[in-house]
């Protein structure tokens, strides 16, 4: 990571402090105002902070941030007659009904029931998928699948931009200057914005109320200065990487990839494994692993079903699928379910004063204001992914990840996933504090309520008539 240090974040090329996928010399918008960068790859800086996590996350619950951390989603588009029948052999999901304005959180399992990824798609054409963050797993699938589709990696091409909080209607309804009530949750349709096309979808990670608006590279710059105009008339922030991981998945509910657990790539399939074998940049997040905390080198209890994370609902026993007979079972007598422990706050004062002991051997740090470690995996080339054991009366109930320290709550939390009978809000359990070979220790933790932030109007329950209309 680097700080900024001037307000000219122009560049030549594909990149650097260039909209990402874009052409020639252009400004990226969405660095103004940014005071730390991470470096996604050589060349292209992304913004990770706008002055610290505490401001940033507020801005949701006062009145909405706006990020762009997305930009770098995996796009990949699903082409062909056998479009529908491709993307149910390989998700628990159902598309033989999705509509041109509707949406799937779509999830690809392996034969474990595990989840290999999971993403949004929206049909955008008669037979025409647009995927977003299935690939690489589903070009893989697509290759071998032997049916009348194809696929076209569209990634860099589109922007992204998220706006949510309890606002984010009202700012976007500025922005274009036009009635955007009628998008209800979990579907999209066009808009215009001076002339520009944008896709407006009513989906998010704050929570509460939010929207994503997609659109060709070309109009970023355009659509986002007027976006963010509007933010700003509302008391909007703007939101770094940093904030964006696991502050909001952790705190809103969301167990989240590459944040909460790992993906069994590597684990799962010798085919797939040889695919990224041929193509390193892909297995990224999973091809180097370092893995931390108690629950130590045992990948399996680190990856998760669609049941471990609270999305069974999304399950759909009507087609075959890879993993559904795996699925079928682990549906009678599923053996975790998610939900939020809060850490208490002595007993992780006494991890922290191990640090502070001369001569002693410190515990894993616990300070740091969440245990995602961007800037340390970047420059060491690993993805850590943490996980501790989840304790009662000394046997292992389950695993904790994705700790933070909730500013607006004043606490620390995790998500955790732990056998159901445990899961009552309430409950007494102990994580284990410390990766095998350090010093390890017990903090009590009560299971509490989840979401976390449950007192918000979740997205899906908002009734938007409640919100004032756009006026001329």
């Amino acid at each position: 990571m680097s700080k900024a240090v001037k307000a000219d974040f122009s560049v030549s090329g594909l990149g650097g402090d260039s909209v990402l996928g874009g052409a020639g010399t252009m400004s990226n918008p969405a660095n103004e105002g940014a005071t730390l960068f991470f470096q996604m790859a050589p060349g292209m800086n992304i913004p990770y902070e706008y002055g610290g996590v505490k401001q940033e996350i507020q801005g949701y619950r006062d009145s909405a941030w706006i990020g762009t951390t997305l930009m770098i989603s995996p796009i990949y588009d699903v082409v062909g007659k056998d479009a529908v029948k491709f993307l149910n052999a390989i998700c628990i999901n159902d598309f033989t009904k999705l509509g041109l304005n509707g949406l799937r959180h779509a999830v690809i399992c392996n034969d474990k029931g595990q989840i290999m990824t999971d993403g949004v798609v929206i049909r955008i054409a008669e037979d025409r998928y647009r995927t977003y963050w299935l690939n690489p797993p589903i070009d893989y699938l697509l290759k071998k699948s032997g049916l009348d589709v194809s696929g076209e990696d569209k990634t860099g091409t589109e922007y992204f931009i998220q706006i949510a909080g309890e606002k984010s209607l009202e700012i976007l309804e500025d922005a274009f200057e036009a009635d955007l009530h009628d998008i209800k949750f979990a579907r999209h349709r066009k808009a215009e914005m001076d002339g520009k096309t944008v896709e407006v979808i009513r989906l998010g990670m704050s929570g509460n109320l939010a929207y994503e608006i997609h659109g060709p590279m070309s109009d970023f710059d355009a659509v986002y200065r007027k976006v963010w105009a509007s933010g700003e008339k509302f008391g909007a922030t703007k939101l770094g990487m940093h904030a964006y991981n696991l502050f909001n998945h952790t705190e809103a509910g969301f167990p989240n990839i590459h944040l909460h657990y790992p993906f069994p790539w590597f684990e799962s399939d010798q085919g797939l494994s040889d695919y990224l074998a041929q193509n390193p940049a892909l297995g990224g997040m999973n091809s180097n692993r370092k893995l931390a905390g108690s629950v130590g080198d045992d990948l399996q209890s680190r990856f998760v079903t669609p049941y471990d994370v609270g999305w069974d609902f999304l399950v759909n026993f009507n087609h075959e699928f890879t993993g559904k007979p795996a699925l079928e079972q682990i549906a009678k007598n599923p053996g975790r379910r998610v939900t939020t422990l809060e850490w208490n706050a002595d007993d992780v004062a006494a991890v922290f004063a191990t640090m502070l002991r001369p001569g002693q051997t410190p515990c894993d740090d616990i300070t740091k204001q969440s245990d995602l470690s961007l800037g340390e995996n970047s420059f060491n080339g690993y993805t850590e992914y943490r996980a501790d054991k989840v304790l009662v009366n000394g046997r292992q109930i389950g695993i904790s990840s994705g700790r933070i320290i909730s500013y607006p709550y004043n606490s620390m939390i995790s998500l955790a996933f732990i056998a159901p009978e445990y899961a009552a809000p309430g409950t007494e359990v102990t994580v284990l504090w410390g990766t095998p070979g350090t010093p390890q220790k017990e903090i009590r933790a009560i299971v509490a309520k989840y979401p976390y932030n449950q007192e918000l109007i979740r997205n899906e329950d908002r009734d938007v008539a409640e919100i004032p209309g756009y006026r001329k």
